[in-house]
């Protein structure tokens, strides 16, 4: 066991923020920390890596563990370049550098007894050394980790406290994922990463050698990643096997054995209540005080909380042209002091009316710059943007900075649309900011809370555009859901930029790609668009491994006849929850088409995109039929 937490107990003044959490950390462990926003999570990591001490309980640590930890939010103050801040992970290695070139130097001055001594203690050098992985390719190792985490040649050289805050999450990253720890603890790692460095990071995971614990709003990560969910909910800890998927089944499973639980101990409550009321005065006295006497030593099961969500509700869009948006030879940059730098260029694009359409690329190509081109903010290079007829949109930046500060929260939504104060406040309770929460200034809110305020003032506007930039950044995991929910009843035209891969797989049905300065348009799901360019598999380079790939092809095949034959059922427990969930994805973007066809009373398309819901439906109840059959 590499770690040992027992009977953690923690307060921040008077206010309790988890007790009697116990929890192990076994070697090769993959583990999730999951819960709402201020449930307690990065108090916890503090707590287990020694950063924070506890108001009680203990942790204990096997003999001699190395650790890394990766804050949420890196010091701004560090001294010193990001390269400096990386290389640092190499410290122990570069300082016997420095000594075995000394021992080198005091091997040449010396003669006789005098340079055996330093020739003998030069070899211990190199045994310790070569011990601590110096004759390893440790630079090439940094030159592969700064690249999969996105960090270039310039932004290296950039001093700490100049970089931005994902540079230094960045760098604090590759400095961990280089040091070789026995454990890796990470504070919402995938907050500032692209696609590639997503994957990247995955893929680093899945081969690392050692236990990490990370804290993640990504469900896709969480999936890819980890064997293990730790769910903090209410200043209490549980633990799930399996990934992100089967916790969310677990759970749900658990939260309705415990309902039923619940009601069967309040109906058995009543009754014994009734029976001692009744009876306490009476002939049966004696039994009505026997069973008050237990009903005092009875343990009381817990009522079942629902988790606090936003609670938006459907969206009405007004109605516009068919074309919203229309870029014509768009060509988008920015100019600074005469001069003109560009960034990226568009071909001829129309955004539709209903249509829902994802921007995907690195970070720093050219994705905020291109929306603020859009919306008029900057002005194009060279082509045009036009917004359509009747188009009213909404617009959420990126970080919401585009908040008022020293306001209230009540003062800021008023600033979006004047409404009576019990309304308005009722409209703010939707996005959980309840009681005194409508007095907070704006300036003192939390990264989630910005978030969800950008939305209330952004929806009550009832724009028939959304377009959104990273919509999802420091929403916890049920905020994100009920978004989802929302913009999936949205009648209008949606663009938006994000990193979260469940999200844009399930909003988005058009992807615009920019790669090397080019925006490609593709008509499909995201997912699709990721399989055109995952690399294909390389080819076998010798006689034998041709003759291996051959077989691999020829039991694929087997499996695929036979699977055929079986009703294409998946083969293992895992791949039925998988199938369930591709379904039910295909389900519920074919339910959106089909709202928006009937929005537009469009009738042909009514009539075949019903014909599509009644098969992929068909295909869900098939998939969960399978799966059910799995359990036993």
């Amino acid at each position: 066991m590499l770690l040992s937490a027992s009977n953690l107990r923690l307060f921040y003044g008077d206010v309790e923020a988890f007790a009697d959490i116990s929890a192990d950390i076994g070697e090769r462990a993959r583990i999730g920390l999951v819960g709402s926003n201020g449930s307690g999570k990065t108090s916890l990591l503090r707590v287990l890596v020694g950063e924070l001490e506890p108001d009680g309980g203990t942790v204990a640590a096997s003999a001699g563990l190395r650790i890394a930890y990766v804050a949420q939010m890196p010091d701004q103050d560090a001294a010193g370049t990001l390269r400096g801040i990386v290389s640092s992970a190499f410290a122990g290695l570069l300082e016997m550098e420095d000594r075995i070139a000394d021992a080198e130097r005091d091997i040449r001055r010396q003669a006789g007894g005098a340079r055996r001594d330093a020739e003998s203690r030069y070899a211990d050098m190199l045994a310790e050394y070569e011990a601590m992985g110096g004759y390893g390719d440790y630079q090439g190792r940094m030159e592969r980790v700064v690249r999969g985490v996105g960090l270039s040649d310039s932004a290296l050289d950039t001093p700490a406290s100049k970089a931005s805050g994902g540079e230094r999450t960045r760098a604090a990253l590759a400095k961990a994922l280089l040091a070789d720890p026995d454990l890796l603890v990470l504070d919402e790692p995938t907050n500032y990463l692209d696609f590639d460095g997503l994957n990247w990071l995955e893929e680093f995971l899945a081969s690392f050698r050692y236990a990490a614990l990370t804290v993640s709003h990504d469900r896709y990560f969480l999936d890819r990643v980890c064997s293990e969910i730790w769910e903090m909910e209410r200043g209490r800890l549980a633990r799930f096997p399996g990934n992100y998927s089967k916790y969310r089944r677990l759970k749900r499973e658990r939260d309705e054995r415990r309902r039923r639980e619940f009601e069967r101990q309040r109906e058995y409550i009543e009754k014994e209540e009734y029976f001692i009321q009744r009876y306490k005065a009476g002939q049966r006295s004696r039994e009505a005080r026997g069973r008050e006497t237990r009903l005092a030593r009875l343990e009381r099961i817990e009522a079942p909380q629902s988790e606090k969500t936003i609670s938006i509700g459907e969206s009405q869009a007004s109605r516009t042209g068919r074309v919203v948006v229309s870029l014509r030879g768009l060509r988008v940059g920015f100019s600074a002091n005469g001069a003109r730098t560009a960034l990226l260029q568009a071909p001829d694009l129309d955004l539709e009316r209903g249509s829902r359409t994802a921007i995907v690329g690195a970070n720093g190509i050219g994705k905020t710059t291109l929306i603020r081109t859009i919306l008029g903010e900057i002005s194009p290079l060279a082509g045009t943007a036009t917004l359509g007829h009747n188009v009213r949109v909404g617009y959420l930046h990126q970080g919401t900075w585009s908040l008022p500060d020293g306001k209230t929260v009540l003062d800021a939504f008023l600033e979006a649309r004047n409404l009576p104060i019990g309304e308005a406040r009722g409209y703010l309770a939707r996005f959980l900011f309840q009681g005194d929460d409508v007095f907070k200034r704006v300036s003192v809110l939390s990264g989630g809370e910005r978030t969800r305020l950008s939305l209330a003032r952004l929806l009550v506007s009832a724009p028939n555009v959304l377009i959104l930039d990273e919509p999802t950044t420091h929403l916890d995991i049920p905020s994100r859901e009920a978004l989802e929910e929302t913009l999936t009843a949205y009648g209008g035209a949606l663009l938006f930029v994000s990193h979260d891969r469940h999200f844009i797989n399930l909003m988005a049905e058009r992807v615009w790609a920019i790669e090397d300065g080019e925006v490609s348009a593709f008509n499909g799901s995201f997912e699709d668009w990721m399989n055109l360019r995952r690399p294909p598999a390389p080819e076998p380079s010798s006689r034998r491994a041709r003759a291996r790939h051959r077989r691999r092809e020829r039991e694929s095949r087997k499996r695929e006849s036979a699977a055929s034959a079986n009703q294409a059922e998946p083969s293992a427990p895992a791949d039925y929850e998988a199938e369930v969930r591709e379904r039910e994805t295909r389900v519920a973007r074919i339910e959106r088409r089909l709202a928006r066809a009937s929005a537009n009373q469009d009738v042909e398309a009514i009539t075949r995109i019903a014909r599509q819901h009644a098969a992929a439906q068909k295909a869900l109840e098939e998939a969960w039929e399978a799966w059910e059959r799995a359990q036993g």
